[in-house]
């Protein structure tokens, strides 16, 4: 894949080391042909003004606005200026775009991009605490957008007549790293006294996961242990279920999940069904799936038309089928068949794979772009009169 020839100054409401995901995969892949400036949203404190600039990959630079809290000046202009200071700094002259979210547009609108590209992977203003203005940001990002992705087939559906150019890429998986799971390794010393049965979720821990599930299962089957992995955040840890038989590990690095996956007998997609799991993709699906393991989920309509349908995942409407999805799966021994049906739909989905179709897309827009504006420039030049006198007078 050749160099595209531009820098990719991306914005994103989430942070480069909360949880390895989506934008860590595929900006990492394109850090390999472009600089990548990763901009995350402002933290504010007692100091001054300023940008702290982290480099967790070579060509890519995590950069992160810090806001004095005191000072009565618009924040959003203040942002500016520090990335303006940035654009200066790092030259960047000569790039384009990459939206995680729109808010963004308010402290990015005085810039001229080569291209602008939304990779709309969830529906956010039906995330809790999401700002009121969100839906019509969303709407302006539409109206200025080259190029739009989605993150899953049913967020695809949402959006796909809000703009003319917009590509399905849901979820994918970097198969080596969790097929590791499949291979026995050294148990964490934090999992490694837990019982089996175990039954294993990681992610974020927040309001689309499913509380009353877990804590229902969890009560009746006290001989089952359920692994929690994963920040908590926007929902209060006092809500979560307590026991004996469930056990909170905290946030783990992306290079330990195959590690814990492992170690898990059922892995879970225990999301609740709400406004904020409408149109998700879980990533962790086919992970869980790469690594081996069986998957029961809830009836999230990407993982039911993806996978459920194929009948490589079960579904679980209620507590009680989720117990007999489970109790279904630890009584079956020979999983070789499943695993070969699993391996040959999983064969060409790839991070590498995604990135690569996205880029295609990204250099052929840049590409007939360039070859637009030198058309209306030759077009301009033609009828401009031999003379230099106005066309008029001529």
């Amino acid at each position: 894949m050749e160099h595209l020839l531009t820098d990719i100054v991306c914005f994103s409401h989430l942070r480069w080391d909360f949880v390895y995901q989506r934008p860590q995969h595929l900006l990492s892949r394109f850090a390999n042909h472009s600089r990548v400036f990763f901009i995350e949203e402002p933290v504010f404190y007692d100091g001054i003004d300023k940008i702290e600039v982290s480099t967790p990959q070579k060509n890519l630079w995590v950069v992160t606005p810090f806001l004095q809290s005191s000072s009565s000046g618009c924040s959003r202009e203040r942002q500016k200026k520090l990335i303006t200071a940035l654009f200066y700094q790092e030259s960047i002259k000569n790039y384009l775009f990459w939206y995680y979210t729109p808010l963004a547009l308010a402290i990015s609108d005085i810039f001229s991009p080569r291209l602008i590209i939304y990779d709309c992977m969830d529906e956010l203003s039906a995330f809790k605490f999401a700002p009121v203005e969100l839906k019509q940001k969303e709407k302006e990002l539409f109206s200025k957008a080259d190029l739009v992705f989605t993150g899953g087939a049913s967020i695809f559906e949402a959006k796909k007549k809000t703009h003319e150019a917009v590509y399905c890429f849901p979820s994918s998986i970097d198969k080596a790293h969790f097929s590791q799971a499949r291979q026995r390794c050294e148990e964490p010393a934090d999992q490694a006294a837990i019982p089996h049965p175990r039954i294993g979720f990681y992610g974020v821990v927040d309001e689309r996961f499913d509380i009353e599930l877990l804590r229902k299962v969890a009560e009746q089957r006290p001989r089952w242990h359920f692994v929690i992995i994963g920040p908590v955040v926007k929902i209060d840890p006092a809500h979560l279920p307590q026991g004996a038989n469930i056990h909170y590990l905290g946030s783990k690095k992306y290079d330990e999940l195959p590690r814990y996956l492992a170690g898990w007998d059922i892995a879970a997609c225990l999301f609740a069904r709400n406004e904020s799991t409408r149109y998700i993709s879980p990533t962790k699906t086919p992970e869980y799936l790469a690594g081996g393991k069986p998957v029961v989920s809830t009836a999230i309509k990407d993982v039911v038309d993806t996978y459920g349908k194929n009948d490589l995942v079960h579904i679980a409407e209620t507590p009680e089928d989720f117990i007999e999805c489970v109790e279904k799966e630890l009584a079956t021994t020979d999983k070789k068949i499943w695993l070969q049906r699993v391996d040959t739909f999983l064969q060409h989905d790839s991070w590498d794979a995604t990135w690569a179709s996205m880029a295609a897309l990204v250099r052929h827009r840049l590409k007939t772009k360039k070859e637009t504006a030198l058309q209306k420039i030759e077009s301009n030049t033609a009828i401009l009169p031999v003379t230099g006198f106005p066309a008029a007078i001529a």
